[in-house]
């Protein structure tokens, strides 16, 4: 039995042990206020992000039918529903149809914008409500008057065209009259970002445009509501299975209320996941002021101690007293943790809940709460067991003398043991909770070895410190003399600044390559434009009509069809295991071409490309990380669905392509006769040579000439897709800022913890003739130089750490970021110098006679 064991076994044990524990925190919590300040900001960022998630998810079940827009939705691109499939659909329930398309709304004046556009039936919405204003029946909005169609516009479209309520724009051979104001859609989280405003109009009015061509980029949504009495789990799943049986090449991407939008609980759980490892992070931070804390603490009570040990108590019963205290100050700072974490989805919603564009069900999840008090526990454990530990075998007498010289050593192997299955518990929840097994495991390996530097980096700043020569200079003898003396502040001081450091960097980092991709410059060679929906009859005709406008602008054209994976390796699509970065290429209809030449951008890795005049069985050619992530390789047989018809293909080669060039390319690409005689579109690019002075021009011819293509600038798809990079860069921002309070409140309490023996030192100079602006200029060398290594090491773990995340899992380029950087290193010297001086000048002001009385 471990010592812990033997001593709790004793009658009453425990509750001598609390009662004790109890006795000795009467009066007051001096000396755990940043102990329980770091568990409480910890458990507090688990809580909170895990309540919000909890509640985020709850919003989207409960919500699921209103979402979807019905009990199961069946998706097709490029083509409807046969009358056949239809009419199945119709005999299991209501049915309602709506198809979206992008194309380019002219104003009067004639400005151009991209718009969105959504044609529904006479039965949209079947569930939720959808808000307009002011508000109209829907029979009356979409309705055909006086030569022009009903329409409902974002009100951002009125703004870019300066239109109002009332004004006519066209669209392809259509005119639509804006009758209405769209300020909300019940469905409009499952359909995924759109890339410009959204345009409600009826299908008879997008039939009148013009824009649906075979081949067109149509997405046709069939939503089915199931009667009452058969809305139910297993009834929907059996309806699932139905018309998979009925149309098994229908090609149909299908949802259930269950799973609304897939593709946003996934990215919910990912990015609930990276603010728990933040809040993790903070907990650990905080773990070393834990360490700190309860080494004060049991220096501030060696009397005590003795005094126990001098009337018969044993190391057990004391390491049992002060256990006992740990895990009371523990538990205060967690239950801290949980109300303010508890309360924030309340917060959220009470704030900002008109603004939010997710459905959140603000409750107490008691199971999230209940983790994140076990995290609590165990972080404060896993650092407060070493320095309770190591009091057991020290005897009466060192512990008097330990007023002055410390003489500790390491705890019995059976605290050890304690404290290694409180770590390796710790691990199992940290790894066996997560979302993404594979970083969490990441996670706790990169903290292990960044906990292994940081102590190695504090001895090795020790040793150097040690072997310096003597030099002359007074006060830079006594601040190298400072960081290498027995109970020297280096490890504390290393340790928590270092991680807050670390982190620190790893956010500026990341967060300044986000901008730099998203918000600033495009790549040079990125295309000014996009065109999508030209029909492939004119394919050749716009081709010169482009280089006609756009002179010296380099232009590219390639074939576009839509298609879905439906099995690989003669596996099921559904039974396949991807792994987490290539999962996303089976979600739903990809983007697929054929060419006879090798894409521009691409590099082939594996295998050979096919000759110009191939012509036998189709073969494909698939980007090499998603191969892998789907365990294909060359020879492998990869069947996807296009228009309702499966079509096989054996991987020819493997690829590697350029996406941040911003050109054209594709996951898959196939071989010139792969889709003989499939209607479809081509999609161009156009990059100019010159800057985009021209750009207004270029739109606006293009539209008058082929009303039918739609013109997509580049620009403002970065601009939309890095205003969604900004808001998630402030989300983890925010939640970093935990972690960097955490740091400071750790350094903050490692300089407190050696406050009583600087006041010795700051004395006993004193006494001997140092004058106070010595012993403040020996000191603030002394921080200054112990914080200047721990910047270097922050810098460079945390560049590390940053170059991995950006370049693995975002599949970014990096660009080291040396202004914030340099920035980051200044305020940390900052902070430590000043931090430092302030308990320097709070020992400075002692009294020496009342501390020498003591000595």
């Amino acid at each position: 039995m471990s010592a812990v064991a033997e001593s709790f076994a004793k009658p009453n044990a425990v509750a001598l042990s609390l009662r004790y524990a109890l006795r000795e925190l009467r009066g007051g919590l001096r000396g755990f206020y940043v102990f329980i300040a770091c568990i409480a900001l910890g458990v507090m960022a688990i809580a909170g992000v895990g309540s919000v998630s909890a509640s985020l998810s709850d919003g989207l079940a409960r919500e699921g039918r209103t979402l979807l827009g019905g009990d199961v939705s069946f998706v097709l691109f490029q083509r409807e529903a046969k009358p056949e499939e239809v009419a199945f659909l119709r005999s299991r329930g209501t049915l309602s149809a709506a198809a979206t398309l992008r194309g380019m709304a002219r104003s009067a004046d004639g400005k151009l914008a991209l718009v969105e556009m959504k044609a529904v039936d006479n039965t949209y919405p079947m569930l939720g409500q959808l808000t307009l204003a002011p508000k109209l029946p829907m029979a009356d909005l979409l309705a055909e008057r006086d030569g022009a169609f009903g329409a409902a516009a974002d009100p951002t479209l009125l703004a870019r065209l300066s239109l109002k309520t009332g004004d006519r724009v066209t669209i392809g051979s259509a005119t639509f009259q804006i009758r209405s104001t769209v300020e909300a859609e019940p469905d409009k989280l499952a359909g995924g970002i759109g890339f410009g405003p959204r345009f409600l109009i009826s299908e008879a009015a997008l039939r009148a445009t013009g824009l649906i061509q075979p081949g067109s980029l149509v997405r046709w949504v069939y939503r089915v509501k199931l009667p009452e009495a058969t809305n139910n789990e297993r009834a929907t799943e059996a309806f699932i299975a139905d018309a998979r049986n009925a149309a098994p090449q229908a090609g149909w991407e299908i949802r259930s209320r269950s799973n609304a939008s897939p593709q946003l609980e996934r990215n919910i759980n990912r990015f609930t996941q990276f603010l728990t490892l933040v809040g993790l992070a903070a907990l650990l931070v905080g773990g070393v002021g834990v360490a700190n804390a309860v080494k004060s603490h049991i220096d501030r009570k060696l009397e005590v101690i003795a005094a126990f040990k001098a009337v018969g108590a044993t190391g057990r019963d004391v390491f049992g007293i002060y256990l006992a205290q740990v895990v009371l100050l523990a538990a205060i700072g967690s239950v801290i943790g949980l109300a303010l974490g508890a309360a924030m989805p309340f917060a959220i919603v009470g704030l900002f809940g008109k603004l939010l564009p997710l459905p959140v069900v603000p409750a107490v999840h008691t199971d999230e709460l209940a983790l994140s008090f076990l995290y609590g526990l165990l972080t404060a454990l896993a650092f407060g067991l070493w320095p309770l530990a190591r009091v057991h075998d020290v005897p009466v007498a060192a512990l008097f003398r330990d007023t002055i010289s410390s003489e500790w050593h390491r705890p019995r192997a059976s605290y050890l043991v304690f404290m290694a299955v409180v770590i390796a518990l710790l691990i199992a929840v940290v790894i066996g909770l997560s979302f993404d097994r594979r970083i969490a495991a990441v996670f706790v390996a990169s903290s292990v070895v960044v906990f292994a530097l940081l102590r190695g980096i504090a001895a090795l700043l020790m040793t150097i410190a040690r072997r310096l020569p003597r030099t002359r200079l007074p006060m830079l003898r006594l601040a190298i003399a400072n960081i290498h003396r027995p109970g020297a502040l280096t490890p504390s001081v290393v340790l928590s600044l270092g991680l807050g450091l670390a982190v620190l960097v790893t956010i500026t980092q990341i967060d300044g390559n986000l901008r730099r991709q998203f918000l600033a410059a495009l790549p040079d060679q990125a295309p000014s434009f996009f065109f999508i929906d030209i029909p492939s009859a004119q394919a050749e005709q716009f081709d010169g009509y482009l280089r006609q406008i756009a002179p010296g602008a380099r232009i590219e054209d390639v074939p576009m069809l839509r298609g879905r994976i439906v099995a690989a390796r003669g596996v099921r699509a559904e039974e396949l295991k991807p792994t987490t970065d290539s999962e996303w290429v089976l979600q739903s209809d990809r983007g697929l071409t054929y060419t006879a030449e090798l894409p521009k951008g691409s590099k082939v890795v594996e295998g050979e490309w096919w000759r110009a005049d191939y012509s036998g069985p189709p073969l494909v050619s698939l980007e090499k990380k998603i191969a892998d992530g789907l365990g294909l390789k060359l020879g492998d047989e990869v069947v996807v669905n296009v228009l309702g018809r499966d079509i096989p293909a054996k991987i020819s080669n493997l690829r590697t392509i350029d996406w941040q060039g911003l050109g054209i390319n594709f996951v898959l690409v196939f071989s010139p006769n792969a889709f003989k005689g499939a209607p479809h579109t081509h999609i161009a690019t156009l990059t100019e040579a010159g800057g985009k002075a021209g750009d207004g021009k270029i739109i606006k011819e293009v539209a008058d000439a082929y009303p039918m293509v739609t013109s997509v600038r580049v620009r403002e798809v970065m601009e939309t897709v890095g205003s969604v990079v900004t808001n998630l860069a402030l989300a983890i921002r925010s939640a970093s800022a935990v972690t960097l309070i955490s740091a400071i409140l750790v350094l903050g309490g490692a300089l407190a913890a050696g406050h009583r023996h600087r006041v010795y030192d700051a004395v006993i100079l004193k006494t001997l003739g140092a004058t106070r602006l010595r012993l403040l200029g020996a000191y603030a060398l002394e921080y200054l130089l112990i914080g200047l290594a721990t910047a270097v090491f922050g810098v460079i773990a945390g560049s590390i750490a940053a170059w991995l995340i950006v370049t693995r899992l975002m599949t970014l380029s990096f660009v080291w970021q040396a202004g914030s950087a340099a920035g980051v290193v200044a305020a940390a010297l900052v902070v430590t110098v000043g931090l430092g001086l302030a308990g320097t000048l709070l020992a400075l002001n002692k009294k020496p006679a009342t501390v020498l009385r003591n000595l």
